[in-house]
């Protein structure tokens, strides 16, 4: 008999209640009333047949006779019931018992799969693009693990789709910024080099200060590709590191003369503190560098007014606490969320003049969470404050 299968009704936007029961059509009910009127008429036909068989068989043979007394003394004597006094009431109850089992068998078998086109229904609904549908019944049985499973599946699948769609919009954006900051030094360089190629200086200073300028902007587009590269390369899930055992507080010292020459320009000092004296630790110090190394110059270039930059490194339970800090202006209450979106900067026209990408502190926190650790910003009229928390020890696969 041709299976008509259920088509999926048209559904509001609502999203449908869960823990329903599934309604049978009046089509399927009817199929299930022809399945058991089937069945029982086979059974009948069977049992006629049963009875015929064995009755030929106990009027031809005596032996088969004496094995059916035998069977009806046995239970006569263990189960005393009229029912077991005569073999044919016996064997009409067997049958009967028999009968009901293979129909409510047959029965079941088809309302189960009944259920199961319901089932596909709804799956087929949700691959044309519905996925914020989810199939609504609730079963007991191991359809019931079907049906979880699948919209467990369902919504794996959405919030994949959702994390592609944000990755695409990410790379959309960071393509735009990438854009957008190297075509101003580049227009700067074409067009000073512009001028000199067709010999539009007055003097030999004009000539020299145009070459300047598109260097100064060159090696701006330098450090723009310098840190795309390695923003990209420490944002991927597989990114290597190479652990080793060091001192941290000597790597802060280190830095500390690194910069001195800089910072002394500005009159600002940098001091190191550690409690213990030496903070032993696992990490990559090539990429860890790369972390203070911005941090560093984000302090000279953009602390306004500060005099002095203390690099801190404390040792707690598990923990190395560092913390590098300036005196200089203020960050706003509501750009200190925003400090480690790549790209951002605080002032716009400010990091135009130093040459700042914006890439910095999100490069600094992309290595810091490689370790395993966290970095964070706190700003007041006092100090402003970048503290990062690093495991003292990493778990090597």
């Amino acid at each position: 008999m041709k299976q008509n299968k259920p088509r999926p009704t048209k559904r509001s936007l609502i999203e449908p209640e869960t823990g329903k029961r599934i309604q049978l059509t009046s089509m399927e009910i009817s199929e299930l009333l022809a399945e058991g009127i089937f069945t029982i008429l086979i059974m009948l036909l069977l049992n006629i047949a049963v009875v015929m068989v064995l009755s030929m068989a106990l009027n031809s043979s005596a032996e088969l006779v004496d094995i059916v007394f035998s069977f009806k003394q046995w239970f006569v004597a263990h189960l005393d019931s009229p029912i077991f006094y005569s073999w044919q009431k016996f064997l009409i109850i067997l049958l009967l018992l028999i009968d009901i089992w293979v129909v409510y068998w047959r029965l079941k078998r088809r309302y189960r799969q009944m259920l199961l086109r319901h089932i596909i229904s709804e799956l087929h609904y949700i691959s044309m693009g519905n996925y914020d549908h989810r199939i609504p019944f609730e079963l007991n049985d191991d359809l019931g693990n079907v049906v979880d499973s699948i919209n467990s599946l369902v919504d794996s699948t959405v919030h994949a789709i959702e994390d592609e769609r944000r990755i695409e919009k990410s790379k959309d954006e960071l393509i735009s910024n990438v854009s957008h900051d190297i075509r101003t030094p580049l227009t700067s360089i074409i067009g000073y080099l512009g001028l000199i190629e067709d010999k539009q200086y007055h003097n030999e200073e004009d000539l020299t200060n145009y070459t300047h300028i598109a260097f100064v902007k060159a090696k701006q587009m330098k450090i723009l590709v310098d840190d795309l590269f390695e923003y990209t390369k420490v944002r991927q899930p597989t990114a290597n590191l190479s652990f080793s055992s060091f001192d941290m507080t000597s790597l802060m010292e280190q830095l500390a003369v690194d910069f001195e020459l800089e910072a002394s320009k500005k009159n600002i000092t940098i001091n190191v503190t550690s409690t213990p004296e030496h903070v032993i630790m696992e990490g990559d110090t090539e990429k860890l560098v790369r972390v203070f190394n911005n941090l560093l110059s984000n302090a000279l270039k953009y602390g306004q007014g500060a005099t002095q930059i203390i690099m801190d490194v404390e040792k707690i339970g598990s923990e190395a606490i560092i913390t590098v800090r300036n005196n200089g202006a203020e960050i706003p209450r509501e750009n200190l969320d925003q400090l480690f979106d790549r790209f951002y900067r605080v002032e716009e026209s400010r990091s135009q003049e130093t040459g700042g990408a914006g890439l910095g502190l999100a490069i600094a926190q992309s290595i810091v969470s490689l370790h395993g650790g966290y970095i964070f910003a706190d700003s007041n009229e006092h100090w402003t404050s970048f503290v990062m928390h690093l495991p003292l020890s990493q778990t090597r696969q």
